[in-house]
Protein backbone atom coordinates (compact mmCIF):
# COMPACT_ATOMS: atom_id res chain seq x y z
CA UNK A 1 0.00 0.00 0.00
CA UNK A 2 1.67 3.59 -0.93
CA UNK A 3 2.32 6.17 1.69
CA UNK A 4 -0.34 8.32 0.07
CA UNK A 5 -3.07 5.80 0.98
CA UNK A 6 -2.74 6.09 4.59
CA UNK A 7 -2.60 10.34 4.48
CA UNK A 8 -6.01 11.14 5.93
CA UNK A 9 -7.70 14.20 6.61
CA UNK A 10 -7.59 16.03 9.61
CA UNK A 11 -10.51 17.34 12.12
CA UNK A 12 -12.64 14.98 9.06
CA UNK A 13 -15.82 15.01 11.03
CA UNK A 14 -15.68 18.55 11.52
CA UNK A 15 -15.15 19.04 7.60
CA UNK A 16 -17.94 16.45 6.59
CA UNK A 17 -20.47 18.61 9.08
CA UNK A 18 -19.46 22.19 7.47
CA UNK A 19 -19.78 21.16 4.04
CA UNK A 20 -22.96 18.93 5.17
CA UNK A 21 -21.76 15.72 3.20
CA UNK A 22 -19.85 12.69 3.49
CA UNK A 23 -17.19 11.92 2.15
CA UNK A 24 -13.75 9.71 2.43
CA UNK A 25 -11.20 10.09 5.52
CA UNK A 26 -8.30 9.52 2.86
CA UNK A 27 -6.66 12.81 1.76
CA UNK A 28 -5.68 10.81 -1.58
CA UNK A 29 -9.19 9.46 -2.21
CA UNK A 30 -10.59 10.26 -5.65
CA UNK A 31 -13.70 11.26 -3.65
CA UNK A 32 -11.88 13.16 -0.78
CA UNK A 33 -9.95 15.32 -3.39
CA UNK A 34 -13.51 16.06 -5.85
CA UNK A 35 -15.64 17.07 -3.11
CA UNK A 36 -12.80 19.12 -1.11
CA UNK A 37 -11.57 21.21 -4.09
CA UNK A 38 -15.00 22.17 -5.83
CA UNK A 39 -15.69 25.77 -4.86
CA UNK A 40 -18.77 25.60 -3.63
CA UNK A 41 -17.36 22.83 -0.97
CA UNK A 42 -15.03 25.39 -0.01
CA UNK A 43 -16.54 28.60 0.63
CA UNK A 44 -19.10 26.16 3.59
CA UNK A 45 -15.53 26.40 5.23
CA UNK A 46 -13.82 28.72 7.72
CA UNK A 47 -11.08 30.69 6.37
CA UNK A 48 -8.46 28.97 8.24
CA UNK A 49 -8.97 26.00 7.10
CA UNK A 50 -10.19 26.52 3.43
CA UNK A 51 -6.62 28.40 3.28
CA UNK A 52 -5.15 24.98 4.44
CA UNK A 53 -6.95 23.35 1.47
CA UNK A 54 -5.97 25.64 -0.84
CA UNK A 55 -2.13 25.55 -0.36
CA UNK A 56 -2.38 21.64 -0.09
CA UNK A 57 -4.32 22.54 -3.78
CA UNK A 58 -1.99 24.63 -4.96
CA UNK A 59 1.42 22.60 -3.91
CA UNK A 60 0.19 18.90 -5.00
CA UNK A 61 -2.66 19.54 -7.56
CA UNK A 62 -1.36 22.00 -9.34
CA UNK A 63 -0.45 20.14 -13.10
CA UNK A 64 -1.63 20.84 -16.31
CA UNK A 65 -2.75 16.67 -16.91
CA UNK A 66 -6.16 16.17 -18.53
CA UNK A 67 -6.89 13.64 -15.71
CA UNK A 68 -5.62 15.98 -12.86
CA UNK A 69 -5.92 15.81 -9.56
CA UNK A 70 -6.40 12.13 -10.57
CA UNK A 71 -2.70 11.82 -12.63
CA UNK A 72 -0.60 10.57 -10.09
CA UNK A 73 0.98 13.76 -9.61
CA UNK A 74 -0.36 15.06 -6.56
CA UNK A 75 1.06 11.31 -4.83
CA UNK A 76 4.53 11.98 -6.38
CA UNK A 77 4.45 15.29 -5.54
CA UNK A 78 3.30 14.52 -1.40
CA UNK A 79 6.14 11.86 -1.71
CA UNK A 80 8.92 14.16 -2.68
CA UNK A 81 7.16 16.48 0.50
CA UNK A 82 8.05 13.84 2.67
CA UNK A 83 11.40 13.07 1.84
CA UNK A 84 12.07 16.34 1.89
CA UNK A 85 10.96 16.89 5.01
CA UNK A 86 12.96 13.69 6.56
CA UNK A 87 16.46 15.50 4.95
CA UNK A 88 15.49 18.02 6.56
CA UNK A 89 16.16 15.64 10.05
CA UNK A 90 12.46 15.30 10.90
CA UNK A 91 11.69 12.36 12.52
CA UNK A 92 8.56 10.49 11.70
CA UNK A 93 6.29 12.10 14.76
CA UNK A 94 7.47 16.25 13.62
CA UNK A 95 6.73 15.25 10.00
CA UNK A 96 3.38 14.31 10.76
CA UNK A 97 3.20 17.55 13.13
CA UNK A 98 4.37 19.62 10.05
CA UNK A 99 1.88 17.85 7.55
CA UNK A 100 -0.78 18.30 9.76
CA UNK A 101 0.09 21.90 10.56
CA UNK A 102 0.89 22.90 6.91
CA UNK A 103 -1.75 21.10 4.84
CA UNK A 104 -4.72 19.59 7.68
CA UNK A 105 -3.13 15.95 7.02
CA UNK A 106 -2.05 13.52 8.93
CA UNK A 107 -0.41 10.12 9.20
CA UNK A 108 0.18 7.38 11.58
CA UNK A 109 4.29 7.80 12.85
CA UNK A 110 4.57 4.12 12.35
CA UNK A 111 2.85 4.71 8.73
CA UNK A 112 5.95 7.03 8.20
CA UNK A 113 8.71 5.57 9.71
CA UNK A 114 8.04 2.36 7.90
CA UNK A 115 7.70 4.45 4.71
CA UNK A 116 11.41 6.01 4.85
CA UNK A 117 12.62 2.38 6.12
CA UNK A 118 11.40 1.17 3.02
CA UNK A 119 12.42 4.21 0.85
CA UNK A 120 15.77 3.63 1.80
CA UNK A 121 15.69 -0.24 1.14
CA UNK A 122 14.70 1.07 -2.21
CA UNK A 123 17.98 3.45 -2.65
CA UNK A 124 20.08 0.58 -1.58
CA UNK A 125 18.97 -1.61 -4.20
CA UNK A 126 18.86 1.19 -7.05
CA UNK A 127 22.70 1.84 -5.82
CA UNK A 128 23.66 -2.20 -6.19
CA UNK A 129 22.68 -2.08 -9.30
CA UNK A 130 23.65 0.56 -10.18
CA UNK A 131 27.23 -1.15 -9.00
CA UNK A 132 26.82 -4.09 -10.56
CA UNK A 133 25.76 -2.39 -14.32
CA UNK A 134 28.68 0.42 -13.60
CA UNK A 135 27.17 3.01 -13.32
CA UNK A 136 29.15 4.26 -10.50
CA UNK A 137 27.05 7.61 -10.97
CA UNK A 138 23.61 6.33 -10.55
CA UNK A 139 25.41 4.70 -7.74
CA UNK A 140 26.47 7.27 -5.49
CA UNK A 141 23.66 9.38 -6.17
CA UNK A 142 21.54 6.33 -4.57
CA UNK A 143 23.78 6.42 -1.91
CA UNK A 144 23.84 10.12 -1.09
CA UNK A 145 19.89 10.00 -0.82
CA UNK A 146 19.80 7.12 1.41
CA UNK A 147 22.80 8.87 3.76
CA UNK A 148 20.32 12.08 3.84
CA UNK A 149 17.32 10.00 4.60
CA UNK A 150 19.30 8.04 7.18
Amino acid sequence: MAITDKIYVKNHRQLASQMETNFPKGAFSGATLDLLFRGENLAKLDDTTRDRILDFAEDFLDCDCEAAPHCGHPERKFVAYLLELRETGLGPQAMVDVMSDEYMVYAYPGDIRSFLDDSIRQLEAIETLADVDGRSDAAESARQARKRLR
